[in-house]
């Protein structure tokens, strides 16, 4: 196999489970033995993030026996790095702000679905530029949105490379105008994860399958933003006995948990399909 650099990016949002265990270990072996698995910590919703879950992610990816660089990128360390995107960005035309609420978004009718949830009906899109100056001046929050029609004819039809399902053809028109940055938070995760991605040197992005939708958009950013292109590597979830993914938010089990359990690293490396 040969060597890449690849990485684990969790949010420090909760303790991991054998889902992250899984995806961790995945990208450390795409790395390779001469390779560079870098871990990083995906911290931009302040709201959410706690610092005792990011001690807590070290100790248990050192426990399952893996190792990293030091020091560890930290997103919210990093915000000037995507102001300069999104400054890119909007100086490209291709940025605007939106001031709709989730509930001005549900009145305006059923709009169709895409891989992020309703696809955003352009509310705000023809909205003049006296007229966005003047709620800004007031204050209203807002998001901005990439207008996706006009980056689309900046970068013409653009294909990414899956390891497993070789070339795909780009959609993130699927996802319509993308939110990428909002008041309270300078950027998303689609352009963070754009922007570290080639700031880190990533070669092979690896990520669960439920992320390979995001990649269409990630492409995008990629194209406009003239970053370098990796390929990817999507791998399959860990489920439960019901046959849902374990997620935070439904309390699956947690490596510390396992851990208290009397479990070894080994076990619980083979719990997440490694020997």
């Amino acid at each position: 196999m040969m060597s890449a650099t690849t990485r684990f990016a969790p949010s420090p949002t909760g303790l991991l489970h054998l889902g992250h265990a899984h995806a961790a270990l995945f990208a450390a072996r795409e790395a390779g033995a001469e390779g560079s698995f870098l871990l990083r910590i995906e911290d931009i919703d302040a709201s959410r993030c706690r610092e005792p879950f990011v001690q807590a992610i070290f100790d248990d990816l050192s426990w399952l026996g893996l190792s990293w660089p030091e020091p560890v990128r930290r997103q919210s360390a990093h915000m000037e790095d995507y102001r300069a995107a999104l400054a890119r960005l909007d100086g490209m035309g291709l940025l605007y702000p939106c001031f709709c609420t989730r509930a001005d978004i549900a009145r305006a009718g059923d709009a169709p679905q895409g891989p992020d949830g309703p696809i955003y009906p352009g509310i705000c899109h023809s909205l003049s530029v006296g007229q966005r100056a003047e709620r800004i001046a007031q204050g209203v929050p807002f998001a901005l949105r990439l207008d996706m029609a006009r980056a689309l004819a900046e970068t013409g039809p653009l294909s990414w490379r899956d390891l497993d399902q070789g070339e795909i053809e780009a959609r993130p028109d699927d996802f319509g105008d993308v939110v990428l940055a909002r008041k309270d938070t300078p950027t998303s995760y689609h352009l963070a994860v754009s922007v570290d991605d080639a700031l880190q040197g990533i070669d092979i992005v690896t990520r669960g399958m439920d992320l390979f939708p995001s990649t269409h958009v990630h492409r995008l950013l990629q194209a406009l933003l003239g970053l370098p292109v990796p390929v990817w590597r999507h791998h399959p979830l860990i489920l439960d006995e019901t046959g849902r993914r374990l997620a935070k938010r439904d309390n699956a089990p947690s490596l510390r948990g396992l851990r208290e359990q009397g479990l070894s690293p080994e076990q619980v490396r083979r719990m997440a399909g490694f020997a």
